[in-house]
């Protein structure tokens, strides 16, 4: 039976080095996650992903944060630009389940035909007016209800379009007031409060394949530890919102966490998680990450099996079509086509 590593790695440039592809010819990463830094020309990028399923001899998940808007690791001149979720959405409350939906299916569009099959979105954080500025306009909105079925119709672009859908960060993170890059965040508010509002946006979407967890500490449930790494957090993802995908960290190298890679490693593993998200493709962090967490088992082979099964070929679509209709919802031209989603 064929192994493979409980964590996710990235890569250094635009084509792999000798030693990257020996590295991850031996320690079988699960997956990959590319970041701008890796990103050229369609071509390049297509020849990126070629070489990285080539160097673990399969068809491993690649991934990418591409949101649109400040999130996107492929822009102009080769792929298309997008405003902020946020902005998008308020210029058009009432088409924003469908804005939305067009919107990720041409994104899943672009990401499948340079090798690309697995995208980080959606984002069922709530928006408050105390969200920290690195996330407020990456969200969908201020209303549970809302938010769920907005981030349900961007993960259903994505699976039509052929590309894994994550949903993030699970169980929310709209309350931080701190950027998780470079602190950790703490939220203060009750378990019950948090239950109905934060918690709850995520329970529709209990069913996707894969999710990533937030680097945030909720005092009421678990005062000492982030969600990543708290056991009694990682419960609840499971328990009371009913996650029952592959659960993926965020990037363990976030300055959120603290100690070294392979305790941070070993403690989110430990907690229920089920393989770390390693980001900045330096090889010698790489290699502290894969010593620690070892091989996909158990359960957690289980989801990693699940996930992939989700992958689809993608459903035809009619390019044009589409970004006519996302240009005309954006001018409020045509409302009507975009259901009856509540004011």
């Amino acid at each position: 039976m064929s192994r493979f590593g409980a964590y996710i790695l990235g890569c250094e440039g635009l084509v792999l080095s000798r030693a990257e592809r020996d590295f991850f010819e031996r320690v079988q990463p699960w997956g990959f996650i590319l970041f701008a830094r890796n990103v050229d020309t369609p071509d390049q990028l297509r020849a990126l992903t070629s070489e990285l399923r080539g160097a673990v001899g399969r068809d491993a998940p690649i991934f990418i944060d591409q949101e649109g808007g400040r999130v996107a690791r492929m822009g102009a001149p080769h792929w298309r630009e997008w405003l902020p979720a946020l902005d998008q959405v308020k210029l058009n409350p009432k088409a924003s389940v469908r804005s939305l939906y067009i919107r990720y299916r041409l994104i899943a569009d672009e990401l499948l035909s340079v090798g690309i099959d697995g995208n980080c979105a959606p984002l069922a954080d709530i928006a408050t007016a105390e969200t920290h500025p690195i996330l407020h306009n990456r969200l969908y909105g201020e209303d549970v209800v809302k938010v769920a079925e907005r981030a349900a119709s961007v993960a259903q672009g994505l699976l039509d379009g052929g590309v894994l859908p994550v949903v993030k960060h699970i169980p929310g993170h709209g309350r931080s007031t701190l950027d998780s890059h470079l602190e950790l965040p703490r939220v203060k508010t009750k378990a019950k409060e948090l239950g109905w509002t934060d918690f709850m946006a995520f329970e529709p979407l209990a069913g996707l394949p894969l999710g990533m967890s937030a680097h945030i500490v909720f005092e009421d449930i678990d005062p000492d530890l982030p969600a990543t790494q708290s056991p009694d957090m990682i419960a609840l993802i499971r328990g009371k919102i009913g996650f029952g995908g592959l659960l993926m960290t965020d990037d363990i190298s976030m300055k959120a966490l603290s100690g070294a890679l392979s305790v941070r490693s070993r403690a989110a593993l430990r907690a229920g998680c089920d393989i770390v998200l390693h980001c900045n493709g330096v090889l010698e962090q790489m290699e502290e990450v894969a010593d620690a967490c070892g091989d996909l088992a158990g359960e957690a082979l289980s989801r990693a099996q699940a996930a992939l099964s989700w992958r689809k070929p993608p459903l035809p679509i009619d390019i044009e079509a589409l970004d006519a209709e996302f240009q005309s919802l954006m001018t409020g031209e045509t409302v009507a086509q975009a259901g009856d989603e509540r004011d």
